[in-house]
């Protein structure tokens, strides 16, 4: 539709991630340079982390276009509530080598010979986890046992996890300590600023062909990134919503208006955008604030802190308990 109506050679606002479009804000450029210390390690785990939406799967999309495909054997996995042994199944069938009804030992073996295989050729195997904040604990124990694997001195695999806030939270649980000391690099992906939100979008115009059509205000960008929060996958979807209002009313300029309208409009069909805020109906309707997620981080940050306060405790008490063992064992516990 709009794509005719502005001479554009494609959809610039897509959802789908696509390496292509990949923008280098100061955000995700520090994320890229984690990643690419990490490969150059050849060991290891990288951690990326960032709110639904803020671009993690394009931030490594754009990483393999780089990357010398020849040299790397990827594996791509995304995970949901799976056992450890169900994880391994997957990293088995994402290179072809698990077959059903085969047990644990036997697809250990199989990957081991694998990597063996691989490391012989100069090839490094690097296991990419999207959804990581779904794995369980068992699963992430399973995943740090196979790259225990000693071959020829090094590491069998590289391994990226890409997940959300949560997943950080997750990992600091102290029975995952060991698989801590294996990450080499972590990141957060956190919001665009104002000046990225512009530079994202025109950065994603251009690469369709934009000529300054639709002319987009300096009130409407300013719009943009409030009503988004910065976070991309929002920017796209509002973005892709005020071209169509655009070619509907048959428009050359987007200005700080039809960016209010299009969000309140969306906001009645949906809801908000932002992370964490409750729905509004109305004239009040927003979709969201660029604080929503510092908000969530610090929520989350506590969490952690008094989880791990609660784990202080119950190791506290045992200790009490096997004292009481020790110098009155015939009481015994009633």
């Amino acid at each position: 539709m709009y794509e005719r109506f502005y001479s554009f050679n494609g959809m610039p606002f897509q959802l789908a991630p696509d390496g292509r479009f990949y923008f280098g804000s100061q955000e995700h450029s520090k994320a890229m340079s984690y990643l690419e210390y990490g490969l150059a390690q050849r060991e290891g785990f990288v951690v990326v982390t960032g709110e639904i939406g803020a671009g993690k799967t394009t931030l490594v999309e754009h990483l393999l276009e780089t990357i010398d495909q020849q040299q790397y054997v990827i594996a791509r996995i995304v995970t949901t509530q799976l056992g450890g042994y169900d994880t391994l199944c997957m990293i088995g069938a994402a290179y072809n080598l698990y077959q059903e009804g085969m047990d644990k030992s036997a697809l250990i073996a199989r990957l081991t010979h694998f990597f063996s295989g691989l490391r012989a050729q100069r090839k490094y195997p690097l296991i990419i986890v999207d959804e990581a904040q779904s794995l369980t604990t068992e699963a992430i124990e399973e995943i740090r046992m196979l790259s225990n694997i000693v071959l020829g001195g090094g590491a069998p695999f590289q391994g990226v996890l890409l997940g959300q806030p949560e997943f950080r939270i997750a990992l600091s649980r102290p029975n995952l300590q060991q698989f801590r000391q294996r990450i080499i690099a972590s990141c957060h992906l956190g919001a665009l600023s104002l000046e990225d939100t512009r530079r994202y979008i025109e950065h994603r115009l251009k690469r369709v062909g934009w000529a300054q059509d639709p002319a987009i205000s300096e009130g409407a960008f300013e719009e943009i990134h409030r009503r988004s929060g910065g976070i991309p996958r929002r920017i796209n979807l509002l973005c892709s919503r005020l071209l169509l209002l655009g070619y509907l009313e048959e428009s050359h300029a987007i200005d700080a208006e039809h960016v209010t309208n299009v969000s309140d409009e969306m906001n009645r069909e949906s809801g908000p955008f932002s992370v964490g805020e409750e729905p509004v109906v109305g004239e009040n309707a927003d979709l969201g604030h660029g604080n929503d997620a510092a908000i969530k981080s610090e929520i989350l940050a506590r969490l952690s802190k008094l989880e791990r306060t609660t784990e202080k405790l119950d190791r506290a008490i045992v200790r009490g308990l096997d004292l009481v063992l020790k110098y009155f064992p015939s009481q015994g516990l009633k």
